[in-house]
């Protein structure tokens, strides 16, 4: 199968207006966007000004996309139909103190090109980050219906170095240089055939292989997170730590909880923490957005989630080691939200003695 018929039977999200030319394909103009301030950023409060300063320069969060008009009074000055806000919103949203980098996932429906990158990157200060997320090509193992998203065939591409290289790397690395700050393998579910008791082996080959081929950009991390719990086994976390690879903590339905996941992490440690709080355990995503769209309140609040992120970011940065946390809307209602409440929760951490930070932590 040729490279385009491939990229053609994609994983397809019809809710994402990012998908259907209104950024993608036709790169926004930042002079649009920075200069006659179409759409305006919300003034944060002195609070949420003061815990981005108790956080300090290694800690990042960000949300999944920036582009929800339930966001007015959050992030956004004025309410904006999304296709505005996906287009024009970046801006705004990098001026909040607290929204510090952001999960970049319309990369994972249709490659960008280096104009398409370098085009976001021009709409945000020189300390914002990007995790971008590697396209469903190279990271689903199945080719899936457009329409519906219905699996069709393996997928020949499935962790491909040399397609990677010049469909991920390349134009991720190109376009937005020093602002990378995570490319994100985030594997789609696997098929059966991956899954069976042979499967740890073939994805470990797979992965090794890739992650040999692939050289190592200047700025920025590469991580991989699952959604599928069989792969967590001792001998992914040591190829991932000889390869210099990032384990990302993915908080999502279809894996164990926090502290399942926290052996992965102790057996890479010392490192940067990469973590992306995506569904709340017990919904998938359509539940989800229609119990909480327009994602302007914390609906269904996950406090014990939260506090168990908290002592493992501040574990992480009384160690040295910068955080990236990105948050969606379907974790708790509201990722805006969901990042000042994670927010004032690590500065309670980190507002404790040194020795208590150090031992109330998972990792050593």
């Amino acid at each position: 199968m040729s490279l385009d018929s491939a990229l053609i039977l994609l994983r397809v999200d019809p809710s994402n207006p990012d998908l259907f030319g209104t950024d993608a394909s036709t790169p926004p103009d930042p002079r649009r966007a920075r200069g006659t301030t179409v759409i305006r950023a919300v003034e944060a409060d002195a609070q949420l000004k003061q815990r981005a300063a108790d956080l300090g320069p290694l800690v990042r969060f960000g949300t999944s996309s920036w582009y929800f008009p339930g966001w007015e009074g959050l992030v956004f000055r004025d309410r904006h139909p999304q296709g505005m806000l996906s287009k024009h919103g970046l801006a705004a949203y990098a001026q909040h103190p607290l929204l510090r980098t952001v999960s970049l996932d319309r990369s994972f429906y249709r490659p960008l090109s280096t104009a398409n990158y370098a085009a976001l990157d021009a709409q945000v200060p020189d300390d914002f980050r990007f995790v971008v997320k590697a396209g469903a090509s190279v990271t689903d193992a199945t080719l899936r219906e457009p329409s519906n998203g219905a699996p069709t065939q393996p997928n020949p591409l499935f962790l491909d170095p040399a397609v990677t290289l010049e469909t991920v790397l390349r134009p991720a690395v190109e376009g937005l240089g020093r602002k990378l700050g995570v490319l994100l393998f985030q594997l789609s579910p696997l098929p059966a055939e991956w899954l069976s008791s042979s499967a740890p082996s073939r994805l470990l080959q797979a992965l090794d292989r890739l992650f040999t081929a692939l050289p190592r950009p200047e700025h920025g991390l590469l991580a991989v997170e699952l959604r599928d719990a069989e792969p967590l086994v001792p001998e992914l976390a040591a190829l991932l730590k000889r390869h210099g690879v990032r384990y990302c903590l993915g908080l999502h339905d279809r894996m164990p909880p926090l502290e399942a996941q926290l052996p992965m992490l102790r057996a890479t440690w010392p490192g940067p923490l990469v973590c992306r709080w995506s569904l709340q355990r017990g919904l998938r995503y359509r539940q989800a957005k229609a119990r909480f769209e327009p994602f302007d309140v914390l609906a269904a609040p996950d406090p014990a989630t939260r506090q168990a992120l908290a002592r493992l970011i501040a574990v992480t940065v009384a160690a040295g080691q910068p955080v990236f946390t990105t948050i969606n809307n379907k974790a708790e209602g509201s990722a805006p939200l969901s990042v000042f409440a994670l927010a004032e929760a690590v500065s309670a951490r980190m507002s404790a003695s040194p020795a208590g930070v150090a031992g109330a932590g998972p990792l050593p």
